[in-house]
């Protein structure tokens, strides 16, 4: 099986849908890149995923703070966005080790301006402009990434085709 789910032509509702798909599959925890323009969906992903998760509070968007956390039950979730970081020495007073819980969901928008100083990602979500509508990818690179992204694909064969 393919490291890799793709489907293309997609709008916010279907987006939103997969997210909550997704859900399930991370309940262990893991890191996961969210790539993509400014107006792709990465936030709306993220909000749609943890709000699945259970995070039963009031999801912001982490534009202007770099981190918000969130707990799902007993699960911690963090959800950066690095878009305002001019170098990766910025992260330095995150705090990141401190987030680097086993069971930890970390969600992470605008990562490569973060070079090395994130820990490796078990996925990656790329979403990209088509139209008024979204192409979306996720890519497995661990073998964590990998046994959520087949669980996503179970998920998602009844109802959504993938490439």
């Amino acid at each position: 099986m393919s490291d890799r789910f793709e489907k293309t032509g997609i709008d916010e509702n279907e987006l939103v849908a997969i997210a909550r798909k997704f859900a399930g599959r991370l309940d262990a925890g893991g890191v996961v890149f969210l790539k993509g323009e400014l107006g792709a969906g990465k936030t709306t992903f993220a909000r749609a995923l943890m709000s699945a998760l259970g995070v039963g509070e009031r999801i912001k968007s982490p534009t202007y703070s770099l981190i918000e956390s969130y707990r799902s039950g007993q699960q911690p979730v963090h959800h950066l966005d690095l878009y305002r970081i001019a170098h990766a020495g910025e992260l330095e007073w995150l705090g990141l080790p401190d987030l680097l819980d086993d069971r930890a969901l970390i969600l992470v928008e605008w990562p490569e301006r973060a070079g090395a100083a994130l820990p490796p990602a078990d996925l990656v979500i790329e979403l990209r402009h088509a139209g008024e509508r979204r192409d979306f990818s996720v890519t497995a690179v661990s073998a964590a990434g990998l046994a959520s992204l087949q669980g996503l694909r179970g998920a998602l064969a009844p109802t959504v085709g993938s490439t």
